[in-house]
């Protein structure tokens, strides 16, 4: 059955949806009309990559110490069983050096590298020297978002005990792609001292993909085989 537009577009939002909502126009208002810094907010930003997969490596590690292993599908096309801490390590690599990528762009693209003297390898000891207390309640928020979905969406519903490992490993990418390509756009008008009018089409672009488009459907349609698409039967 083909996969429509109807069909990925959330139709009633839930609590942890209007939470998620909130936290990504906390900043805005902040930005708008308390004269929070535009550079923070996008710090911030880049920053709630990082917390976005400290939760995945939370639900991995939930649903492991229930399953134990779970189904790894090899290069050439086999199935084998791993054990939960295999795929926490290979998403903490893997997803570490999207992040990587993410953050040296944003630090070279909009000069904040060069500004505060701002490396890789010197980035989480830099970070706190660059926050104000604007910035930590943004992250704050954020923080207890991402956790009142992991206990309401994951825990009390019980999917941690059905869902599986290699759905957890690459959940965060879907917003996580949408992220980067907006943050990375919006270090370029930061640069240019755009940054003021960017948060606000930042946020309404990043609430529309992470509220109101299911990515949780996509991906389990993928990983079923089932994603087409509107042309295909």
């Amino acid at each position: 059955m083909a996969t429509t537009w109807k069909d990925i577009t959330k139709t009633k939002l839930t609590q942890s949806d209007w939470s998620l909502l909130v936290a990504n126009l906390l900043p805005v208002v902040g930005v708008w009309f308390f004269g929070w810094s535009a550079q923070e907010v996008f710090l911030v930003y880049c920053l709630e990559t990082i917390i976005i997969g400290i939760f995945a490596l939370l639900k991995m590690l939930i649903t492991g110490l229930i399953k134990k292993k779970d189904d790894w599908q090899t290069t050439g096309g086999a199935t084998i069983k791993q054990p939960f801490w295999f795929f926490m390590f290979f998403f903490l690599i893997h997803y570490g050096f999207f992040v990587a990528i993410q953050m040296g762009l944003f630090f070279s693209v909009s000069g904040i590298g060069d500004q505060h003297g701002i490396t890789l390898s010197n980035f989480f000891s830099k970070w706190p020297s660059l926050l104000t207390n604007n910035a930590y309640i943004m992250l704050g928020v954020f923080i207890v978002s991402y956790g009142f979905r992991l206990i309401s969406d994951f825990i009390l519903s019980g999917d941690y005990k059905t869902t599986s490992l290699g759905y957890l490993m690459f959940q965060p990418y879907g917003r996580i792609f949408v992220q980067q390509v907006t943050v990375i756009l919006g270090s370029m008008l930061l640069s240019f001292g755009a940054g003021k009018i960017f948060i606000l089409v930042f946020a309404l672009i990043k609430i529309f993909f992470e509220v109101f488009i299911d990515f949780d459907f996509l991906l389990r349609k993928a990983a079923k085989g089932e994603l087409k698409g509107s042309g295909e039967k």
